[in-house]
């Protein structure tokens, strides 16, 4: 088995064969995303694999940088705009801020240019009647305008058309009549939810999707068949389950953000085999720290996402916080002459200084290398030559009246603050106390900085997955296939409306079957979500009994409504009724997963490091005093389970390099982790 990762700096690999984990890392290319994945596999030998699973971030990072193709968009006449005004929320920093703009409207950049949003005559009610009729010679003109614009796609979101598709249907129809076999979605077979906004917006980024994918996907699966592969393709949605690829790209806007969730999924994984049920995930790369809850050995998922403040997408998410906290964050002066971490990074070209491609600011990789946390030798394998010097001069070159020993380490304590304060954040949105939770620091700055934050945090322990740095691409060797099935409609939780209730869940597992297969041996989890009359946000995911839905059925979906209203918000509201929105069904099709491999005992003499490395900057640096500290250096394939480590060291792998602070100790546990605690 075999899974990738592409990252925003650097493309990981991973696979599982005869009881080893093989792992290699490569730089991404941005102008060819396909060809780091296919080294990556080369270099583990992707033939005869059984399986390649794949998450990416390349549909995000051209969303987030603009590099989209021309697409047109087809909304009901007056409503073309809904892509510009979004939700009308503005984010907290904004509230008061005159000059404010929303990052895809039409004043900042669109997704969609506003002369290609085209109105269509027809108007469907909310019960499916029809108010007016399509107008399809009204509707050919518009669709005749696209064409002459040299739109490669087009997206049709129209009112109320997840009760009623007709309209939609019959626009695909006349868009291929006329633009010819170019990329459609329609809202109501993308997302068939209320709430139009969310619906238009979503179905724009499949759009978007399925031409930036569309090669993509044909030069990966050429290039794997090339390489001898001939197993199963999968791709990671952003709740990190699998879906095969063809499955995939008839709905890639559940793929847009799937590399993050990864990571969350091979947390959970990992937390059940050593114990940990509640975990704060973090994972560090060159460009972000992404942060995860997991409760009860269950990643939080959402029901939708955010891609920038306000653009919405409508997929099953796991729920995760980006800051702009990673290795290649760069250093810079504020305003009043202090040192400042992120959010900007150098990613993957030109890269931190010390990489010696064109850098010029330093970075946190900047900052370690000068501490002594790197080694200059031995960085990413050393498969990337780092220079101490450059990150000197590049210190050297920052605009302050601070020392140099007082830049470095000002700049370590911000990027560990910057953290800190996002994993503390992120544990009180979730309305969780970091003491009772264990912090798995993994990506390949993670454990070099993430242990630091034990103290500002309060977690209860820190843990360092083995193989931290392509840990995230582990978890797409832990999970499931999962195909999903929503249907929007607001009904009554009512003895009254059981038969239609039933008619939606029947509905939805008869097309589950047809895609799957009769045959096909999977499990059916079906959910709802639903609010108290009257109600404008939905709680999600209550639980919802199989089988017919009859009276009896209704009245323990209002029970299970109620209750997990109230373990989410505190309060129970029993004498309200319930009116269910969106009816969910998930068919989970067990796979093969990864087995780590138990690590043995040490017998004979006890852990010896192989030697010792100066650390500066993290002691007094007062006068001319540089801070000094003395750390045992230790290589992680020399631990055996068991194995005591006592802070200030530094235990160094192939992709990843752990720093145990002074005051902590560090223990290694059965599958090769490295449990890190404050000392007694």
């Amino acid at each position: 088995m075999i899974a990738v990762d592409v990252g925003g700096t650097f493309t990981d690999v991973v696979g599982w064969r005869d009881g080893k984990i093989l792992t290699t890392k490569v730089s991404t290319e941005y102008g060819d995303v396909a060809a780091p994945v296919l080294r990556g596999a080369q270099r583990l030998g992707v033939s005869g694999s059984s399986v390649f699973n794949h998450a990416s971030t390349h549909g995000l990072n051209a969303v987030i940088t603009r590099n989209l193709p021309k697409i047109g968009f087809l909304a009901t006449d007056g409503h073309r705009d809904i892509l510009d005004m979004g939700r009308v929320w503005r984010p907290a920093e904004a509230i008061l801020d005159p000059g404010w703009r929303r990052s895809f409207g039409d004043a900042a950049q669109p997704l969609v240019d506003r002369y290609l949003r085209r109105g269509i005559a027809e108007r469907m009610l909310a019960d499916g009647r029809v108010l007016f009729e399509l107008d399809e010679d009204q509707a050919r003109a518009e669709i005749e305008t696209l064409r002459s614009c040299g739109v490669v796609g087009v997206a049709v979101c129209l009112i109320n058309a997840y009760v009623n598709p007709a309209h939609e249907i019959r626009l695909r129809e006349l868009v291929r009549e006329i633009l010819g076999d170019v990329p459609v979605s329609i809202s109501s077979e993308v997302s068939p939810l209320a709430k139009e906004y969310a619906r238009a917006s979503t179905t724009v980024i499949d759009t978007l999707m399925k031409i930036i994918y569309s090669d993509y996907t044909d030069r990966l699966s050429t290039g794997l068949a090339d390489l001898g592969f001939d197993g199963s393709l999968n791709f990671a949605d952003c709740a990190a389950t699998l879906v095969p690829v063809d499955h995939a790209m008839r709905r890639p806007f559940r793929i847009v953000f799937s590399g993050p969730a990864a990571g969350t999924v091979a947390c959970a994984h990992f937390g059940r085999l050593i114990a940990e049920q509640d975990l704060l995930c973090a994972d560090v790369g060159g460009t972000s720290c992404d942060i995860s809850v997991v409760t009860a050995g269950e990643p939080f998922v959402n029901t939708s996402f955010e891609l920038e403040h306000d653009l919405v997408v409508n997929a099953l998410a796991n729920d995760i916080s980006s800051i702009g906290a990673g290795g290649g964050s760069i250093v810079h002066i504020g305003p009043t002459g202090e040192i400042l971490v992120g959010p900007d990074s150098a990613r993957a070209e030109p890269g931190p200084a010390c990489f010696n491609r064109g850098g010029t600011a330093p970075t946190t990789t900047d900052t370690c290398l000068m501490i002594g946390i790197l080694d200059p030798d031995g960085f990413a394998g050393g498969e990337v030559a780092i220079d101490r010097t450059l990150s000197e001069r590049a210190f050297d070159s920052l605009d302050s009246e601070f020392t140099l020993a007082q830049r470095v380490r000002y700049a370590y304590e911000m990027a560990v603050h910057n953290m800190a304060e996002g994993l503390f954040n992120v544990a009180i949105k979730n309305g969780v106390d970091p003491r009772d939770y264990t912090l798995v620091a993994f990506g390949s700055a993670g454990p070099m900085l993430l242990p630091a934050v034990l103290d500002a945090v309060q977690c209860k322990q820190v843990v360092i997955p083995p193989s931290p740095g392509l840990f995230s691409a582990l978890g797409l060797l832990s999970a499931d296939q999962v195909f999903t099935v929503n249907r929007s409609a607001y009904l009554m939780l009512d003895a009254a409306n059981a038969a239609q209730i039933d008619a939606i869940f029947t509905d939805m597992e008869t097309e589950l079957r047809e895609q799957l297969g009769e045959s096909a041996d999977v499990t059916l989890l079906r959910s709802m979500d639903a609010h108290l009359a009257g109600q404008s946000w939905d709680t999600p995911f209550v639980p919802v009994p199989d089988g017919t839905i009859g009276a009896d059925d209704v009245a323990t979906m209002v029970t299970a409504f109620h209750d997990t209203y109230e373990a989410r918000s505190g309060n129970r509201f029993a004498m309200m009724p319930v009116e269910g929105v969106t009816f969910r069904i998930r068919a989970v099709l067990a796979t093969d997963k990864i087995e780590y491999p138990q690590l043995p005992a040490r017998t004979g003499e006890p852990l010896q490091p192989k030697g010792t490395r100066v650390l500066r900057y993290l002691g007094d640096i007062t006068g001319d005093s540089v801070g000094e500290q003395l750390a045992d250096v230790y290589d992680r394939d020399d631990l055996r389970a068991g194995d005591h480590i006592t802070g200030p060291a530094i235990v160094n792998e192939g992709l990843s390099t752990t720093h145990i602070g002074a005051g902590q100790h560090g223990v290694v546990g059965a599958y090769g982790e490295i449990t890190i605690r404050r000392n007694a």
